[in-house]
């Protein structure tokens, strides 16, 4: 696969139906455009995959959405976005380097864990506070954040 990640220009727009497989509410994600910095992975001239690093604290930096195109899901473009993502936290000088996911989102509970995230904490019924829509995955209700952590 002949991968390519770049941070996107403020002159293009962000590939916005993709971010939203991984965080549906518009009005969030571009909340955090505007303080956020945006790659996106690519084949050609395709984008397969974002990710969207923010600054949250001093020496800390987040995750706050990571998405693959659903057909390119389950061949490492995950990983490989994640592990790009702590590479450049690490460039830009970040120790500490967080993400969050729903606790019904079972491949991202896996995978943040495979790549040496550590659980610290839940924050109890953040999605019933932050969105107007249910969500479900798996046939479960996506209620609480359940948040990472990794020093870098």
């Amino acid at each position: 696969m002949n991968l390519n990640i770049r941070q996107l220009s403020n002159h293009e727009n962000p590939p916005m139906e993709l971010l939203l497989t991984a965080d549906p509410s518009q009005k969030i994600v571009d909340e955090y455009l505007k303080r956020g910095r945006c790659f996106v992975a690519e084949i050609g001239n395709q984008r397969i995959g974002v990710y969207v690093l923010l600054p949250t604290r001093p020496q800390t930096i987040e995750i706050v959405n990571l998405a693959v195109e659903a057909r390119h899901q389950g061949n490492g473009v995950g990983k490989y976005l994640l592990r790009h993502a702590i590479k450049t936290a690490q460039t830009m000088k970040y120790t500490t380097i967080e993400i969050g996911t729903g606790n019904s989102s079972i491949g991202q509970l896996a995978l943040y864990q495979k790549c040496g995230f550590r659980i610290v904490g839940v924050d109890i019924n953040f999605f019933l506070r932050h969105y107007e829509e249910e969500i479900r995955e798996h046939g479960i209700r996506c209620t609480d954040m359940i948040r990472f952590s990794k020093d870098i």
